[in-house]
């Protein structure tokens, strides 16, 4: 599984011209499924993405103190099949990878669920739809994180 997660100011997914999912102060997860992946990777990557200190205190220290459940931030949670895409070889990414739609589509529902029960506001895109993402990206601050199934 590997999750891009940006800090942001606000940020918004767009289908068809119409918003389907916006919010203001959190995180913005781009989110891939790997063909290997498991409830034990959404578990783990649920917690860190609610758990990594990315957000700065109240007195304005700039070190990153506190996490987006301390600071009561929001999600944007988008599925994005291309992290997996393999560009090494040719001129046309591969994605062997990533796992089959109805897999994916499965283990990304899991992951909103789980990211839900932290009390957040989460919104989410369309799996599956193409989507325009503005991303008002504060930092800016953005991280890969990655969990492979062992």
């Amino acid at each position: 599984m590997r999750v891009v997660i940006q800090r942001v100011k606000s940020s918004q997914v767009t289908v068809g011209g119409e918003i389907i999912g916006k919010i203001g102060r959190g995180l913005n997860l781009l989110v891939g499924i790997a063909d290997t992946d498991t409830e034990v990777e959404l578990d783990w990557m649920a917690r860190k993405c609610l758990e990594l200190r990315l957000f700065p205190d109240e007195q304005g220290d700039d070190r990153w103190q506190k996490s987006v459940q301390e600071i009561g931030g929001e999600l944007l949670v988008i599925s994005q099949f291309t992290l997996y895409g393999d560009c090494r070889k040719g001129r046309r990414p591969s994605f062997d990878r990533s796992a089959a739609p109805q897999l994916a589509e499965d283990l990304y529902n899991s992951f909103v669920a789980k990211l839900r029960t932290s009390g957040l506001h989460v919104e989410t895109g369309q799996f599956g739809a193409m989507m325009q993402v503005a991303i008002d990206n504060d930092g800016p601050v953005t991280l890969l994180l990655e969990r492979e199934a062992n």
